[in-house]
């Protein structure tokens, strides 16, 4: 196999660069360019020099044998300067020792996945982890990474397999006077499982989580939807004018608001009969996003927005503006009146929709091997021949493996692996 290095810090110029060696020849790098192998997991200061003996930094080294390290194999690991000559210096020296390339993207983690040190939902935290830009995405990543769900999906599977092994005695001594039904209970126990596993399935979904929780403002044309979607979003994104008609598309930004993900979307006002082509299609297509959306900001008149929607009541600091009798929200995106209100209350509305800390949001491959289990169970629950029951037990228990990578196809784990940085 192959040894491995790539820079696993942030790009140069730091303060510091952490370049990481990973393989059977990662103790041999430290014989090449320090000299010597330092005692295990204590950093030591070293005089790095390349193959002709010129010195390249003055750093720290560390050797961590294996497998009880990240990867499981091998590691080393080379603390220096973080300007880009010394990295760039650094890695040519490694790639010129025999046995030594760099890697590519996720190779790291692949590898730590590989030789049993994470599972496959650990691995689809810890890439989660990484992409991770508010609060709320780095404790579900976190708790993702940790094995929250790894350790449900064991939990799980040791019931089945009990449950397998009763059902193997029903096989086994099938002819025999004293085992000649299925356990009593048997069915019931088949119905709890499948009941936590549903459960667990209303957990937050990852796409919520990654993409924001979605709010689309609405109403008909000019009723001031793009002059609250910019107050809200703290942009000029929308263009804003008098003129009804002037947002023709969908514009969709992105915003953190206390930590929550959010994408708000802005859209053409929705009115019959329009005579213009471009408008209509924008208007088709904003139809479309209100369906879409988790959550519609109504700015038409009062009771005519779609179901579920906050009926706000926008430019209140103009006279004679549409009033609105049972109001969500009275704001003004222009004086900034009730807009911090609107802000708090969106937060702790989406906050809901969002995973509680130390739960994990379920992406959509998660999501449908679990629902093959249930749906496994459920079949299984039904029948009353052994036989097909331990083949609903099977297809169960094979969700899991797949879930958790004890089997899966290489399609999976490349797009997976690829979403890593280089030094992961």
């Amino acid at each position: 196999m192959d040894t491995i290095f790539a820079l696993s810090s942030g790009s140069p110029p730091a303060g510091i660069a952490v370049v990481r060696v990973s393989g059977p020849r990662a103790s041999g790098v430290l014989q090449a360019l320090a000299g010597r192998v330092p005692q295990a997991r204590r950093a030591v200061r070293a005089l790095f020099r390349d193959g002709e003996g010129a010195p390249l930094d003055d750093g720290l080294m560390l050797w961590f044998p294996g497998p009880a390290t990240a990867t499981g194999e091998d590691l080393a690991e080379l603390h220096l300067h973080g300007g880009r000559a010394v990295v760039a210096a650094v890695e040519r020296a490694l790639a010129a020792l025999p046995g030594l390339r760099k890697a590519e993207p996720g190779e790291f983690t692949r590898r730590a996945f590989a030789n049993g040190r994470i599972d496959l939902a650990e691995a689809e935290g810890l890439a989660d982890l990484l992409e991770a830009e508010t609060e709320v995405q780095r404790r579900a990543a976190i708790a993702l990474a940790g094995g929250v769900l790894s350790r449900r999906v064991e939990q799980w599977r040791a019931g089945l397999l009990m449950l397998a092994a009763r059902l193997e005695a029903v096989l086994d001594f099938e002819d025999e006077d004293d085992v000649s039904a299925l356990p009593a209970g048997f069915s019931e126990e088949i119905a709890g499982l499948g009941a936590e596993i549903q459960q667990a399935l209303a957990a937050p979904s990852a796409e919520v989580l990654k993409e924001g929780y979605r709010i689309a403002l609405a109403g008909p044309p000019n009723a001031g939807k793009s002059t609250l979607f910019n107050a809200l979003t703290e942009s000029e994104a929308a263009i804003t004018a008098p003129l009804a008609g002037t947002t023709r598309d969908v514009l969709v930004r992105p915003v953190a608001l206390g930590g929550i993900p959010f994408s708000f979307v802005d859209m053409a006002g929705l009115r019959d009969g329009t005579g213009d082509a471009v408008e209509a299609i924008g208007i088709e297509r904003a139809r479309i996003e209100i369906e879409r959306a988790d959550l519609v900001l109504w700015l038409g008149p009062e009771g005519e927005g779609p179901d579920g929607a906050w009926e706000i009541e926008a430019r209140c600091d103009v006279d004679g503006h549409q009033a609105k009798q049972a109001a969500h929200h009275r704001v003004s995106a222009v004086t900034g009146e009730g807009l911090d209100e609107l802000k708090r209350e969106l937060i702790g509305h989406a906050a809901g929709a969002m995973p509680r800390p130390g739960e994990a949001a379920l992406n959509r491959r998660q999501r449908d091997l679990l629902e093959q289990a249930v749906q496994a169970l459920a079949v299984a629950r039904m029948e009353r021949d052994p036989l097909l029951i331990a083949e609903g037990l099977r297809q169960a228990r094979q969700a899991f493996d797949r879930l958790v990578g004890r089997s899966g196809t290489e399609d999976v784990l490349d797009a997976l692996f690829g979403r890593f940085c280089i030094g992961k």
